[in-house]
């Protein structure tokens, strides 16, 4: 009798374990979009669109991915990498991701969260204390750059960073105000600019004003700048290094970096812009005077400045993974980088009744209400951002569906492009 227990026991012990290693999905690819929800038919609309745009000369390409429930049921790309020789763009194309770097510091940031290092309302002072006593703008004279401030009501604190509340604002494309007072202290915006060092820019961030007092409002600002520098400081690591140990190599995300090594530099996406007159595309100058000789091909160097809130490039692909990471509850392929709670916490309203719109900001994350909702076909709790290059994502828990959508293309009047691919991928559904 015991040996029949302790069998059945054994027995009841591999299921339990195959139903942990199966219970997380991994990206593969479905035998058909059918198998994985999808209607062939109907996924054709989105080749359409995306033709057009390329045809139209709206941009020069785009890959695009849906995933559902683990299954790649769409992964295509299309059009150029090169106009000029018209050398088509690879779907394992790296793109200069900008603020989609946001959500992949900000886990890092829940990692460490977890480990004990620091609670969430803690004053980021404690860490950087270049941020103790922070001031307000109060008056700002725009015609010689010159301010008076206040004290401000209470400390910045981490959740503040994670919400964009912080009272921080943006260098180069924030407000006139955050753009002439950061330009004067040589704050930079993260992109295009390898030469600097993380830690010294930040240093110098905490002793400028904020633009409001902290948790009165939502504004997008260098928060998740500053949450690097804050792994940095807590971890013992630099920032890159960080990512690299602890959420990239883990997940596999092979072509994700800072700054591209030799053999991958090749497969950098060329970027584009496009012509004031026509609004079609052209390939963009090699630096950029708005960002103070931003560097085009960035990607390409031997950086030193490690941006949490702009500074990765990486594949549509890659992401993906991240993102099935995060519709799993913190878990890919046995690889446990956060628990479901904290997820949880992160895909939350974290704002409360601030103002950003029809919907909500989370920790790190945009968030879908009821009333965001009602605009587009994405469920109540998506959350989702994008990247200033026109790169866009979302993950729909309800719908087990994770949306992708890549070009690199600053500035471009076809913004909307992400909204539009959104509709394109619900009504492809079959289910």
């Amino acid at each position: 009798m015991k040996k029949v227990i302790s069998t059945i026991s054994f027995v009841l012990l591999c299921f339990a374990v195959s139903f942990s290693q199966t219970a997380h999905p991994a990206l593969s690819m479905a035998t058909t979009p059918e198998a994985g929800g999808f209607s062939t038919k109907r996924l054709a609309r989105i080749d359409t669109v995306l033709k057009e745009y390329v045809d139209q000369g709206r941009m020069n390409g785009a890959v695009a991915m849906i995933v559902h429930d683990g299954k790649i049921v769409y992964y295509k790309n299309f059009g150029y990498n090169d106009l000029d020789t018209k050398t088509p763009l690879q779907k394992d194309a790296i793109f200069r991701i900008a603020s989609q770097t946001k959500a992949i510091t900000s886990v890092a940031i829940m990692m460490l969260y977890e480990e004990g290092k620091f609670m969430l309302d803690d004053p980021i002072s404690n860490f950087i204390p270049e941020f103790k006593k922070p001031k307000v703008l109060d008056k700002y004279n725009k015609e010689d750059t010159t301010y008076t401030t206040v004290p401000a009501k209470r400390e910045i604190t981490i959740r503040d960073l994670l919400t964009h509340t912080s009272g921080l604002g943006y260098a180069q494309i924030g407000s006139t105000e955050a753009k002439n007072i950061y330009y004067k202290a040589g704050i930079v915006g993260g992109i295009g600019i390898p030469e600097f060092v993380l830690a010294d820019k930040m240093k110098i961030l905490g002793k400028l004003p904020l633009f409001h007092q902290p948790g009165e409002k939502f504004t997008y600002g260098l928060n998740t700048d500053v949450l690097g520098y804050l792994v940095e400081v807590v971890s013992g690591m630099s920032l890159k290094d960080f990512l690299h140990k602890r959420i990239f190599e883990p997940l596999g995300m092979k072509d994700t970096y800072f700054y591209l090594p030799a053999a991958k530099q090749k497969r950098l996406a060329i970027l584009y812009t496009e012509d004031s007159s026509t609004k079609k595309a052209v390939k963009m100058a090699e630096k950029l005077s708005l960002y103070g000789n931003m560097y085009r091909d960035y990607p390409n160097m031997n950086g030193t400045y490690f941006s949490g809130g702009a500074g990765l490039s990486s594949t549509i692909y890659d992401y993906a993974i991240f993102l099935q990471m995060l519709l799993n509850g913190g878990e890919y392929k046995g690889k446990r980088l956060l628990s479901h709670n904290s997820v949880r916490m992160m895909t939350m309203n974290q704002i409360g009744d601030i103002n950003r719109g029809p919907n909500k900001f989370g920790l790190g994350f945009g968030l879908t209400t009821e009333k965001g909702s009602a605009e587009l076909p994405t469920q109540v709790g998506t959350f989702e951002w994008g990247g200033m290059f026109a790169t866009t994502y979302w993950v729909d828990p309800k719908e087990k569906l994770i949306g992708l959508v890549y070009r690199n293309i600053w500035p471009t009047s076809w913004g909307n492009l992400g909204n539009q691919y959104k509709v394109l991928v619900y009504q492809a559904m079959n289910y």
